[in-house]
């Protein structure tokens, strides 16, 4: 018999896990480019919750509080959230319903910024060593900020005037800092009156 692996114990990079869960929650189906259909399901045991991604007709058979066994998935992260997935050769089993001791926190599928910086790091890193022209001209530090488009935006990290046509206000100057564009018509909002 195999060991049970519990949702907190679930880190990204993780192979061959089986988990036991409650189906908490089933999200939409969403089709992929080939024709797949993939469906992110909410899924909790006694120590957490977490995302599946469902692939194809299965996806279409889990309903909200099914208890199902996972064997041989594994852990990884999709836009900066940790996802469980089932590996190859690997099945979800449903052994029950709606009876399982379940917790919805923490839920480690939230958006976890550890995650983000060591996805970046990667992506940095295999694009240094693959390839080494860029059409973006190299410039000084701080002269101008990326999106996580790659887009560059120099205009925003190098304003520093202070809002016209309207009040300045602190939070306006934190987000011009944060290379949010501020937009005003020069007139005051009501909320902003009551302040």
């Amino acid at each position: 018999m195999t060991t049970e692996t519990h949702v907190k114990d679930i880190k990204p990079g993780l192979k061959n896990l089986n988990v036991i869960f409650i189906v908490l929650e089933t999200g939409r189906v969403t089709k992929t480019k080939d024709g797949h259909q993939v469906r992110t399901c909410k899924v909790a045991d006694k120590t957490g919750s977490i995302s599946i991604s469902v692939w194809d007709e299965i996806g279409g058979l889990i309903q909200a509080g099914d208890i199902i066994r996972l064997t041989k998935g594994y852990a990884s992260v999709f836009k900066g959230c940790l996802t469980l997935y089932t590996g190859r050769g690997g099945e979800l089993q449903k052994i029950g319903e709606f009876c399982m001791v379940y917790s919805e926190v923490p839920n480690f599928s939230e958006p976890n910024p550890e995650y983000v910086t060591q996805a970046n790091k990667t992506t940095m890193s295999d694009q240094g060593s693959t390839s080494h022209s860029s059409s973006a001209p190299a410039s000084g530090a701080g002269s101008e900020t990326t999106n996580g488009n790659g887009v560059s935006n120099p205009a925003a990290a190098s304003s520093t005037n202070p809002q016209q046509g309207g009040r300045g206000s602190s939070r306006a100057a934190a987000n011009q800092g944060a290379g949010a564009a501020t937009v005003s018509n020069g007139k005051e909002t009501r909320r902003s009156a009551k302040r």
